[in-house]
């Protein structure tokens, strides 16, 4: 599961090279930690539908739609992976950051997780389809066209304002493999004449690059 973002920023160089720290530490943990502890029923055979987990997500995940926004390459993204009887786990954290940015402009982490023990279905289905039950200002819609289920998970704190965040998620669920990928931003780390992309804009991007992701890393 992709971690809440936090819902204050800091202006300035230092300031933000601080809060983007912090939010990819909370990020990668909370994610990290929600791949480990697998829970759900036994099944026999894993239905992975040919899915297979790479050695490194970070060179294998697609998020080129992003990058005409954010052109300046993370030169040391976070990178985790995880191989066991039950589970193949492989998590990236990317720091986006616009043209001339020395600190992130805005933050993408992305997690597959290959479930072979237990089908992730029902539990998948309770966390994500009823996220807004438990995280108030969050928006919930599913989406067609990609694996057996999936839902955009977003929320917009900005109001028309100079602060604020936005956020969205793209949660999938193939079989008994889940991906997930999240986006987050902050007003206060853009220019004073420039904003984020728009949660729209940004939504369509999750889905471009997640279906490139999902069909790349198929047998």
């Amino acid at each position: 599961m992709v971690g809440t973002p936090p819902t204050g920023g800091s202006g300035g160089g230092a300031g933000r090279a601080v809060l983007w720290a912090a939010l990819g530490a909370v990020v990668a943990s909370a994610a990290w930690a929600a791949g480990v502890f697998v829970i759900g029923g036994t099944g026999d055979d894993p239905d992975l539908r040919g899915y297979k987990a790479p050695a490194n997500l970070c060179t294998s995940a697609d998020y080129s739609s992003f990058k005409d926004e954010y052109p300046e390459k993370d030169g040391t993204p976070t990178d985790n992976t995880l191989e066991d009887t039950a589970l193949d786990q492989g998590y990236c954290s990317i720091s986006l950051k616009k043209t001339g940015s020395s600190y992130a402009d805005a933050y993408l982490s992305v997690q597959l997780d290959l479930h072979k023990k237990t089908d992730p279905g029902p539990e998948f289905t309770a966390q994500w389809k009823n996220y807004d039950d438990s995280h108030d200002g969050y928006d919930v819609d599913p989406v067609t066209g990609i694996g057996d289920e999936a839902y955009i998970v977003s929320e917009d704190t900005t109001n028309g304002t100079d602060s604020g965040s936005r956020y969205a998620t793209l949660a999938v669920r193939d079989g008994w493999v889940t991906y997930t990928m999240g986006y987050s931003s902050y007003l206060s780390s853009y220019d004073d004449d420039k904003d984020p992309p728009e949660l729209d804009e940004v939504i369509d991007w999750l889905k471009t690059d997640t279906r490139t992701t999902l069909d790349d890393l198929k047998d």
